[in-house]
């Protein structure tokens, strides 16, 4: 009789744990959505940061329609790019870059990255920040990625991965701290004898410490069979460049864009 009884109960516990299982099936679709929706982020509406005062400071774009008269598109045509609510917003057909060109210098770029859950990789929000339209710091939506590489926001593109990832969640706005050092050259040969070097800071977290860039981030894909370029700048890095900011496909926004031009050294006396 024991034997018997212990024999029904575990058949009425088994009973009981299917029916709770086949009533929660249906629930789990719908669970999983309400979890997507719960955590998709919300529209950062944040005031810019203020500019500082800084000598020789530019300000590149401040929200002003008039601010595009500082950049050109492709070709020097006019920039194209839309400006809704003193935002810069990434728009077809090309790239637009400053019509000042410039060396060493201190730069401070807001951006924000759309939400697109269902794009993959270098889909998610991409764009650039170029340094003499030579050297690209990555714009993507690469938050939440526990390793990662040369090709995440935060990284010196194709060359240097961030020191750690620094990424803030998409629509929330973000912040890049430049300091770059352009090449330096042999005045009578033109050649580089020192490296291009960048410091920067995303969202005021060090994520590139002073590494030197040995070649230009989108130099020319090999073809195959053929040897890979030297790791050197070629001749002609020795001349100023705008800064661009690049258009991939995806309307990512920036606004309060600002630039200290630098001396190439200081005095030299005590």
């Amino acid at each position: 009789m024991l034997s018997l009884h212990r024999k029904n109960a575990r058949t009425s516990t088994l009973l009981t744990s299917l029916a709770a299982c086949a009533f929660l099936m249906p629930l789990t679709p719908v669970v999983a959505i309400a979890q997507l929706q719960q955590t998709a982020p919300q529209p950062d509406h944040s005031s810019p940061q203020p500019v500082p005062s800084i000598p020789g400071l530019k300000v590149l774009f401040g929200g002003k329609s008039d601010d595009l008269t500082n950049w050109e598109g492709g070709a020097g045509k006019p920039a194209k790019w839309t400006v809704e609510d003193g935002i810069l917003i990434a728009t077809a057909p090309d790239s637009i870059q400053t019509k000042e060109l410039f060396t060493d210098c201190q730069l401070h770029v807001e951006f924000r990255v759309p939400y697109l859950p269902n794009a993959k990789g270098q889909s998610r929000g991409n764009s650039g920040v170029f340094l003499q339209d030579r050297y690209e710091m990555q714009v993507l939506d690469s938050f939440g990625i526990t390793d990662p590489g040369s090709g995440d926001c935060g990284g010196v593109y194709s060359i240097h991965a961030p020191l750690l990832n620094a990424c803030k969640p998409p629509l929330q706005w973000q912040t890049y701290d430049i300091v770059f050092r352009a090449p330096r050259t042999d005045p009578a040969t033109h050649k580089v004898t020192e490296l291009p070097h960048v410091t920067v800071f995303l969202n005021g977290i060090l994520v590139q410490n002073n590494v030197a860039i040995p070649r230009s981030t989108h130099m020319p894909k090999v073809k195959p069979g053929e040897a890979p370029p030297p790791p050197t700048l070629p001749n002609g890095f020795d001349t100023p460049g705008p800064i661009r900011l690049q258009w991939h496909g995806a309307k990512v926004a920036f606004r309060n864009i600002w630039i200290v031009p630098l001396a190439l050294q200081g005095a030299q006396h005590y």
